[in-house]
C-alpha cells in the first residue's frame, strides 16, 4: 500500500497506555543494579524464577542478519516491547505466537561493539513498514500477526541488525518501578492538563513524579498538538531521569530498594529465554563505565504522518534516514549519525 504524507505531525487514534516506557525503564533499572546482582543470589533467584520466557522469540536464523564485529567486538541489541494486550496472558505471550496483542510503542536499546555509550531509539507504533509475509502495514501489527519472532523478523529487517535479546512489559508494573526508587523528578518542557485524567495538572518547569503521576506524565498525547511525538518525548524524559535517580550511590548502595525493584517488576516481565540474571549481570559489568549523560536517546526520523490506502492514520518513515542509521550501526558511528541527522 501507498501512503500520502501531510505536511507535519497530527494526531492518530487513541492508544491504550503506554507500556514501552516501562520495559525501558525496566532495561534500565536492571543494567545499572546488573553488579548487585552478582553478589546478591537472591536477587538474581528472584529475577530467573519470577520472569516469564519466551519459548520461541526469534525467527529462523535462515532469515536473520549477521552479527557485525568492529575490532573483534559485537554490538547487543535488545528490543523493548510494551504490549498493549487485550486479554492475552504472559503464558500467551510467553508462547510466542500470533496473538490479539499489539505493541504499543518499541525501542531498540543499541549498545556499540566499544561499550562507550547505551543508544536508546524510539519506534513510531504506526510506522508504515514492510513486514516479512504480510505485506506493508504499521510496525506495532507484527506483534499481533506472528508474536514475538515475526516482529523481531521486521525490526531486524528495517534496521539490518541482528536483535539478541527480547523484553515485553505489563503497564501493570510501572507505578510499583517508580515508587520503588522513591519517584524520579523531571523538568517538565510543556504544561499541559491531560485529557484523560482527571485532577492532574503539569505546569512547565521541576516535577517530582511518583508512580502515579509518572504514569499519567508518560501517556498523555490528546494534550499535544504533535499527539504521539511530544509524548515519546516525555517517555525518553522521564526513563533518562529514572536512569539518573538508579544510578545515584543511595540507590545502589540500598540492598532494600534494589530488592523492591527486582522483586516489584520481575513478575510483569516477559524476556527471551537467553536472558538471565547471569546475562543481565554480565552486560552491565560490561557497561560498568557507562554513566548516565552516555545514554543517548531519539526517535527514528520519520516524514510526519499521512494516510494509507485503505484509509489508516500512519507514521511515514524516512527511509533515506533509516538506511543511513543502519549504516551508522554496522560501523559504530551512530554518534556522528545523531548529530548530522536528529534534530
Amino acid at each position: 500500500m501507498q501512503s500520502t504524507p501531510l505536511a507535519g505531525p497530527r494526531r492518530l487514534r487513541k492508544r491504550r497506555p503506554v507500556a514501552i516506557v516501562i520495559a525501558s525503564a525496566v532495561l534500565a533499572v536492571v543494567l545499572a543494579t546488573a553488579g548487585a546482582l552478582i553478589y546478591l543470589g537472591s536477587l538474581s533467584a528472584a529475577f530467573d524464577s519470577k520472569t516469564h520466557k519466551i519459548a520461541t522469540a526469534f525467527p529462523d536464523d535462515s532469515t536473520r542478519p549477521s552479527a557485525t564485529p568492529i575490532n573483534g567486538e559485537t554490538p547487543v541489541n535488545i528490543l523493548l516491547v510494551g504490549s498493549d494486550s487485550r486479554g492475552a496472558t504472559a503464558k500467551e505471550a510467553a508462547a510466542g505466537d500470533a496473538s490479539d496483542q499489539r505493541s504499543d510503542t518499541l525501542m531498540l536499546v543499541h549498545v556499540p561493539a566499544d561499550r562507550k555509550k547505551a543508544y536508546v531509539v524510539s519506534l513510531m507504533r504506526d510506522l508504515w513498514v514492510p513486514i516479512p509475509g504480510h505485506g506493508s502495514a504499521k510496525i506495532n501489527a507484527a506483534l499481533a500477526f506472528g508474536g514475538e519472532p515475526l516482529l523481531v523478523q521486521t525490526v531486524e529487517a528495517l534496521l539490518g541488525q541482528r536483535i539478541d535479546h527480547v523484553v515485553l512489559m505489563d503497564f501493570a508494573g510501572f507505578k510499583g518501578l517508580t515508587d520503588a526508587v522513591g519517584g524520579v523528578d523531571v523538568e517538565v518542557p510543556i504544561a499541559f492538563t491531560p485529557t484523560q485524567f482527571p485532577g492532574f495538572r503539569f505546569e512547565k518547569g521541576p516535577r517530582h513524579l511518583d508512580g502515579e503521576s509518572a504514569f499519567v506524565f508518560v501517556h498523555e498525547r490528546y494534550a499535544f498538538p504533535d499527539g504521539d511525538y511530544q509524548r515519546v518525548r516525555n517517555q525518553q524524559l522521564y526513563l533518562k531521569s529514572l536512569v539518573r535517580k538508579v544510578a545515584t550511590p543511595q540507590t545502589l548502595a540500598n540492598p532494600a530498594t534494589l530488592a523492591t525493584v527486582v522483586n516489584e517488576l520481575s513478575p510483569f516481565l516477559t524476556v527471551d529465554s537467553t536472558l538471565t540474571a547471569r546475562a543481565v549481570a554480565g552486560l552491565g559489568l560490561e557497561l560498568k563505565d557507562v554513566r548516565p549523560d552516555d545514554v543517548v536517546m531519539f526517535t527514528l526520523p520519520t516524514k510526519g504522518t499521512g494516510w494509507s490506502t485503505d484509509g489508516q492514520s500512519i507514521v511515514v518513515l524516512d527511509e533515506a534516514a533509516a538506511k543511513r542509521f543502519e549504516d551508522a550501526m554496522a560501523a559504530g558511528t551512530v554518534g556522528q549519525f545523531i548529530a548530522a541527522t536528529v534534530r
